[in-house]
């Protein structure tokens, strides 16, 4: 595979994409089956953020999944799924938590400009191409924070993220600090992680809403994690 171009920092040059008409006519699907309206500065800058992500993978390896067609389903797909159950939490602040190459966070941003959204990662490289995004779609509702969460120090989110984080427990002690008062964990994850929810400490209550993405066949959920209030039972699984 031949390597990206390089700009004069080293990292792959931004160009202007030119999506073809089969991948934006399979966001539009996507957008439509999911009920999520999107203007035109919005889908050119999904379908741009989706080039990004093609090209500055083959030089810093954000993803395994190297096909675009792919990454349209497994990530950016994904990612909008997510959208309708975080649209009835409706937060201000948003943290994305081992954001990585920008899922969902990168995508959440695109979608709700009205959101501020900070994305949290540890590694470098990985940073810099958040930046790059950030700056070439102007996204001027995204915070890129390289760190580690447990030492971030920020004002408070309403909503915290991750798709990359493998264990709710583990999620919930690095960030936990975070947390504003009402607010909540949306976790995504593929099969419902029993034992990790077993595992969880009693000072936290949880919700399973199964999400249903465009073109996937695969099961894919968002666990939600509240902190308990007294004499406060789980609810029962939301199934939308």
């Amino acid at each position: 595979m031949s390597s990206a171009p390089r700009g004069p920092s080293g990292s792959p040059q931004a160009r202007d994409p030119r999506p073809d008409a089969d991948t934006a006519a399979r966001l539009d699907a996507v957008l439509e089956a999911l009920g999520l309206p999107a203007d035109a500065a919005q889908r050119a800058q999904l379908l741009q953020y989706l080039q990004l992500l093609q090209r500055w993978n083959q030089v810093y390896n954000l993803t395994a999944v190297r096909d675009p067609q792919r990454m349209l389903s497994l990530h950016l797909a994904d990612s909008l799924a997510l959208l309708p159950a975080l649209d009835r939490a409706a937060p201000r602040r948003l943290l994305d938590v081992g954001s990585g190459g920008g899922l969902p966070g990168m995508v959440l941003a695109i979608m709700r400009p009205q959101w501020q959204i900070v994305l949290v990662e540890a590694v470098q490289k990985k940073c810099a191409f958040l930046r790059q995004v950030a700056a070439t779609l102007r996204l001027r509702n995204v915070e890129v924070e390289h760190a580690r969460v447990e030492q971030l120090r920020l004002p408070g989110f309403d909503c915290i993220t991750s798709r990359a984080v493998g264990d709710l427990a583990e999620l919930v002690r690095i960030s936990e600090h975070l947390l504003l008062e009402g607010g909540a964990w949306a976790a995504m994850k593929g099969s419902v992680p029993q034992s990790e929810l077993q595992a969880l400490p009693a000072s936290l209550r949880h919700e399973v809403e199964t999400l249903r993405v465009p073109g996937l066949q695969a099961q894919r959920c968002v666990i939600w994690l509240h902190p308990r209030q007294p004499g406060q039972p789980n609810p029962a699984p939301v199934t939308s």
